[in-house]
């Protein structure tokens, strides 16, 4: 099914060639008719060729009808770059004249290949009727990352004023892994969240005895440091050291297109008290509710900090704001230690769970009867 939806996905080029030759196809709400018109045609397709063998999960719909508009994506990205033409000219017009700025197109870059793979996976995984609810959520912490910072920096930016009938489209795209991400909370964990006596074990060391999770908690700090930074600026904060640090280290974050300081902002008041509570689940054992939103937020950690990345080094992003030559290297690795604390922090999580689990009763602990307590042992890590 995989390989079926990867090639029906890249009919969206004859669909936008055709736009892009016809000219009555290219008035605005044309453009926003015809975008209806092809979501509702990929998802009834998608639906008859499965009826006589009906997914047992709805998000399969989802994921086959986001495969299709990532080849659009990543058509609109290579076009900005100048790799392709005769596709998407129309659209930088009439449609989202904003998918030319840095930011955009270095999202659209992520969502047509990053995306486009999570896409293929996990339809293979749903088809195959194996577990991709780790995968899952890492996806919808990027794509709920990607599309509220997208729409909230287009409202907000200098292009909040040329809005136009197909910026309405994007709330399908935030609305729908919004419910697929609490769909997937909702649904139980791919691993036992009860452990014996590995966890008993584990939880019963200090911090200083794990030297991994002290360096973790240390990475976190810095990076709740770095947040708090990033967002005084983004608040336009008087104090000096937010100032020096927009004039000398990243004036990318005062661009007029709006996204960095959207992105700013989302991690202040979202993204800060995330980092606190994967300081306070890596101190306090027993911290179950670790090991969905570390995969969670490092999916939009790693999408935030492509696009942010990307787009502060993407020659569309004009002179003033780029990052000073004499700061580039010490701004680029403080971004990429950013981006990978959350990851390995996942990591961490996932790779050696038993500090986050929850104790299982032994025999002649509790009050329960020995045969009760045995079956609560056969699930020992």
């Amino acid at each position: 099914m995989e390989t079926l939806v990867f090639l029906f996905s890249f009919s969206a080029l004859g669909i936008l060639y055709a736009m892009n030759t016809i000219p009555e196809l290219q008035e605005p709400y044309v453009i926003l008719g015809i975008g209806v018109a092809v979501l509702v045609i990929v998802f009834l397709f998608y639906f008859l060729i499965t009826r006589g063998n009906p997914p047992k999960d709805a998000l399969f719909f989802v994921f086959a009808e986001f495969s299709f508009t990532c080849v659009i994506d990543l058509t609109s990205a290579l076009e900005y770059d100048g790799i392709l033409s005769g596709f998407m000219e129309f659209y930088q017009k009439t449609g989202e004249p904003y998918l030319g700025t840095a930011y955009a197109i270095m999202m659209c870059y992520w969502d047509g290949i990053a995306h486009f793979i999570m896409y293929l996976v996990m339809i293979s995984r749903i088809t195959d009727r194996k577990a991709y609810r780790t995968l899952g959520l890492f996806w919808a912490g990027s794509l709920c990352a990607n599309m509220s910072v997208f729409i909230a920096g287009i409202v907000a930016g200098k292009y909040g004023s040329e809005i136009r009938p197909a910026f309405w489209l994007n709330f399908l795209f935030l609305l729908v892994p919004v419910w697929g991400a609490v769909t997937l909370f909702t649904r139980p964990k791919d691993r036992p969240l009860i452990g014996g006596y590995n966890a008993q074990h584990a939880q019963s060391m200090k911090l200083i005895w794990r030297p991994l999770d002290l360096i973790l908690v240390v990475f976190l700090l810095a990076a709740m440091a770095f947040t708090i930074l990033r967002g005084l600026v983004a608040l336009d904060s008087p104090l000096e050291v937010c100032s020096i640090y927009l004039k000398h280290y990243e004036p990318y974050l005062k661009d007029p297109v709006g996204y960095p300081r959207v992105m700013m902002l989302h991690l202040f008041f979202y993204g800060l008290p995330l980092l606190g509570a994967f300081v306070y689940g890596l101190l306090k054992p027993g911290c179950t509710w670790m090991s969905d939103w570390t995969i969670f937020f490092a999916g939009a950690m790693t999408q935030c900090q492509w696009a942010h990345i990307g787009g502060s080094l993407h020659p569309h992003t004009t002179a003033p704001f780029q990052i000073p030559n004499d700061a580039f290297w010490c701004v680029l690795v403080a971004n990429l230690l950013y981006a990978a604390t959350p990851i390995l922090v996942a990591a961490r999580v996932h790779s050696n769970p038993y500090f986050f689990l929850k104790i299982a009763p032994f025999p002649g602990q509790t009050g329960l009867p020995n045969n009760d307590a045995t079956l609560m042992t056969l699930v020992i890590l």
